[in-house]
């Protein structure tokens, strides 16, 4: 399996339960791993045969842009909902991180991974785990 990754990704976003986290953006950092649907890619060479980083990053502000999320655990499936369905990818992995929330702690979030099970419905997957 062929898996891209993006690192460190900082998004500011609504997250979180309390009263001032419904009006105050918080940064979040965001750490894939997607699998890539083919590895043609890899011996074509050709652009249009990769998946498009920057597209993926532009789906995901796009999303958190418009969006509140009461759980990290929410936006981190929805952010693997979108990367399965949208960009065809067979498995992700999905860090969620609030920055700076607890004083003392530099992050703290959480880690799914989701695939599709070949054997389900188109659009369906399958929780294989979750927390960190």
């Amino acid at each position: 399996m062929d898996i891209i990754f993006l690192q460190e990704l900082k998004i500011k976003t609504l997250v979180g339960i309390y009263p001032w986290e419904l009006n105050a953006p918080q940064t979040i950092q965001l750490d894939l791993e997607i699998a890539l649907p083919t590895s043609v890619a890899c011996r074509t060479d050709n652009f249009e045969d990769a998946l498009d980083y920057s597209l993926i990053v532009q789906r995901i502000n796009d999303t958190l842009s418009r969006k509140h999320f009461s759980l990290l655990e929410a936006l981190a499936e929805h952010i693997a909902q979108l990367v399965l369905t949208e960009f065809r990818s067979p498995w992700i992995k999905v860090s969620v991180a609030k920055l700076n929330a607890i004083r003392g702690v530099r992050k703290v979030g959480v880690c799914i991974e989701r695939k599709i099970d070949i054997g389900v419905a188109c659009g369906s997957s399958t929780n294989t785990s979750s927390g960190t």
